[in-house]
């Protein structure tokens, strides 16, 4: 024998559907306040050179400065310094970074909050990637 309401599971699907869709429209709203880093940080990012291949920024952060979250495309990074600081994500998870001067690394399009979480002041040179990779 059945016990409950009738309906009562499709009920219960509607408003478990309503929850993830507005945890879904909750995400997504913070990855659209996600802006160009130039535009939105104009203190620590400024454009050196652009063309319809690459953007290059110049990224000075002083020590214990914070970012607010913006987004990048595809980037080669190189650090004019050595830099220790946080990156933290939409989702709220952080990964801390430790690189020398002279490091060179490459990210895949993302969207963070950086800080240096470091007692110096760092530089790092970021080559925003533009349209398609070309094939080799």
């Amino acid at each position: 024998m059945k016990r409950g309401k009738p309906n009562g599971g499709i009920v219960m699907k509607r408003v478990i559907l309503s929850v993830v869709a507005v945890i879904a429209l909750a995400g997504a709203a913070v990855v659209l306040r996600a802006q160009d880093a130039a535009k939105v940080d104009a203190k620590h990012y400024t454009v050196a050179f652009e063309n319809n291949q690459v953007r290059v920024l110049k990224v000075h952060y002083g020590p214990g400065e914070k970012s607010t979250m913006h987004s990048h495309p595809n980037t080669v990074a190189v650090f004019l310094t050595d830099a220790k600081g946080r990156f933290t994500f939409p989702d709220g998870k952080s990964q801390d970074f430790n690189e020398k001067a002279g490091d060179v690394i490459s990210d895949d399009a993302t969207v963070h909050l950086p800080e240096n979480t470091g007692d110096k002041a760092f530089d790092v040179v970021v080559v925003e990637l533009k349209g398609k990779l070309s094939a080799k």
